[in-house]
């Protein structure tokens, strides 16, 4: 139980402090943005079980794909996007770092 919630947590400081980081004179607005970037688990509604805490979403849904993660790459370096490919690999960044630590 302490695993996903601590899942949820790091989704909501990390882009927080990115954001700090990052872009510092906005700050807010930055991570707002990040937040709202967590509607690509919205894919998840696509799979069933919709909540499997045994399975790994990065390669399994579509949103969470190899294909996916380059457009992020690539949103992330366009400068009116890139807060928004931010937010999103970092989203994937943390959703693969709790693959690893699957048991």
């Amino acid at each position: 139980m302490i695993r996903p919630i601590f899942h949820l947590i790091l989704h909501v400081l990390v882009p927080g402090a990115v954001a700090r980081l990052a872009f510092a004179d906005r700050w807010r607005r930055a991570w707002l943005i990040m937040l709202l970037t967590m509607v690509v688990d919205l894919d998840h509604l696509l799979a069933t079980p919709i909540y499997d805490p045994d399975r790994c979403g990065i390669g399994f849904h579509p949103l969470h794909s190899s294909v996916a993660i380059g457009v992020y790459c690539v949103l992330a370096l366009i400068p009116a996007a890139r807060v928004v490919g931010v937010g999103l690999l970092i989203h994937m960044l943390l959703d693969g770092i709790d693959c690893v630590f699957m048991p």
